[in-house]
């Protein structure tokens, strides 16, 4: 009789193998069909797309920073019509309240209480467009929301929908009536980056109708929130090599020690690079992270997180070249 209960708990524990080795590929296949709507809608954009799928993946949160016009809300929205969850949208401006975020309690006469009211963060998905138009205050209403999936108002807590993702737009710094985003809510996005302006081949695709928001209007959702939620758990269920841990350890001590950041990465800088790792490993059918997947998300993830009296991402470049890499 034990060796019937051990032998089928090693039947039990073999099936549920089987099942998540099944759940893994399908939402690999979703995240992959997601990945290309994404490339069609911002076309010849692929890193960028790239940096938006991992941030999913790893439970981060993206900054594109980058000249109206770009194509920055159309990334969003593609993200948006492509998968079947909850979106919302949060245009900031310079007169947006907290509450305009959060959501606000109000005295409901006929119940003879408060109740509370969400506010658009209150979905998987929100686009946070152009960010830095709002004023610090309104820009913290984010900062508990990004950090811990919930919002307190008064003295009660509400959690966020799961999976959450804040995907957030900014007009380069020099334009005007912007608000600088300080470090603290600069240190919760996972990576920052920026369009650029497309290549020819690009271009005409998007003057043609054949990329843009033109593609969106019939189209379908190609993914699912429990693609995206087993996304997330097979990314972070991979292994990580010890050699590894001790080359970002390496790494993240150069940013701290030896002058060249004047303010180096912080821990949940390195928690991100690493969960980025292992997000990157995961979408490219990797059974482990290895140093490639850190060095690709070394200046996305870190650049805005550090402080350095010239260019940060040129300092992080050196700090990256001069440390050797493990075999």
């Amino acid at each position: 009789r034990p060796l019937f209960r051990a032998l089928g708990r090693g039947a039990g524990g073999a099936v549920r193998a089987v099942r998540a080795a099944g759940e893994g590929r399908a939402a690999r296949e979703a995240m992959q069909r997601l990945r290309r709507r994404l490339g069609e809608v911002v076309a010849g954009k692929d890193e960028a797309v790239e940096l938006v799928m991992i941030a999913m993946i790893a439970g981060g949160h993206a900054l594109i920073e980058d000249a109206p016009g770009m194509g920055k809300t159309t990334l969003a929205q593609a993200l948006a019509a492509s998968l079947d969850a909850d979106f919302g949208r949060i245009q900031f401006t310079a007169d947006l309240l907290p509450a305009d975020v959060t959501g606000v309690e109000i005295f409901d006469p006929v119940e003879k209480r408060f109740v509370f009211h969400p506010g658009p963060i209150f979905h998987h998905v929100v686009l946070a467009d152009e960010i830095n138009r709002a004023t610090p205050k309104a820009q913290s209403a984010l900062l508990e929301a990004m950090a811990e999936g919930q919002v307190s108002i008064e003295r009660a807590t509400h959690p966020l929908p799961s999976p959450f993702l804040v995907l957030a737009t900014q007009n380069p710094s020099e334009h005007l009536g912007v608000f600088p985003l300080p470090e603290s809510q600069l240190d919760r996005f996972f990576c920052r980056f920026s369009l650029g302006y497309p290549d020819a081949e690009a271009e005409r695709r998007i003057l043609a109708g054949r990329a843009g928001r033109d593609i969106l209007a019939d189209a379908a959702p190609v993914a699912e929130v429990a693609d995206w939620q087993a996304a997330r758990a097979a990314a972070r269920a991979m292994p990580t090599p010890e050699p590894l841990l001790d080359y970002v350890l390496t790494l993240l001590a150069a940013t701290r020690e030896g002058g060249a950041l004047e303010q180096g990465a912080s821990p949940r800088a390195g928690r991100d690079l690493m969960a980025g790792a292992r997000a990157r490993a995961w979408l490219h059918g990797e059974p482990w992270p290895t140093a490639a997947d850190v060095r690709a998300l070394w200046i996305p993830c870190l650049a805005h997180r550090v402080r350095a009296e010239g260019d940060a991402a040129l300092a992080l470049a050196d700090i990256l070249e001069r440390t050797p890499v493990p075999a």
